[in-house]
């Protein structure tokens, strides 16, 4: 339905995410992907999705000159918001350890924006998620670092592999956000936007 609605358009996607790129595939949409190094640094009076806004945004600037009529690029942040800090991806073993120790028997907020841009607009959109995760022992988290190596994930976790099956006890809100993108977030905007 919405690929024959989109028929005229050019979906870019800005994403090496692997997990985006099959929700793409997923909602059954004709897309290309065009990528672009961004430096990911924001302004630290930032809050939640402030960062995420700021940064979706930001990843799109790159584009804006040579994108042509017809054009809808979309660039794509998530966060891990917990106690007030934005948690990134770990950069090793040790990090990803603390990160998943200080989630444990807490809730945290998964934020993922989205935005879009044409030749003639660019509009943003984000989508909250709070996860609840139960109490884990030291080995079963690192069990899970050696074996998925959670270093290209927000938060050092991926909701979707074995970490997710046994240790989140429930969702507030979309699951696919926690994978990476708001889905019927991303279906809704586009059908407005080309409305």
């Amino acid at each position: 339905m919405l690929k024959e609605k989109l028929k005229d358009y050019n979906i870019i996607l800005a994403s090496a995410s692997p997990r985006r790129q099959q929700f793409f595939k997923e909602l059954n949409l004709d897309f290309e992907i065009r990528l672009k190094p961004v430096e990911e640094n924001f302004p630290k009076h930032l809050i939640g999705s402030e960062i995420t806004d700021f940064l979706a945004e930001l990843k799109a600037e790159p584009f804006k000159n040579e994108l042509s009529t017809g054009d809808i690029l979309v660039t794509s942040d998530t966060i891990v918001w917990h106690e007030g800090k934005a948690m990134g991806k770990p950069v090793d073993a040790a990090q990803a350890l603390e990160m998943i120790q200080s989630l444990c028997g807490k809730t945290h907020e998964v934020i993922t924006s989205v935005c879009f841009t044409t030749p003639e607009k660019s509009r943003t959109v984000n989508s909250t998620t709070r996860v609840s995760f139960s109490e884990l022992s030291k080995d079963e988290i690192m069990y899970y670092i050696n074996e998925y190596r959670p270093f290209d994930k927000a938060g050092a976790y991926g909701i979707q592999e074995w970490i997710g099956l046994i240790g989140i006890d429930h969702i507030e809100g979309s699951y696919f956000n926690v994978v990476g993108l708001p889905t019927n977030l991303v279906y809704k905007t586009l059908l407005e936007i080309i409305d």
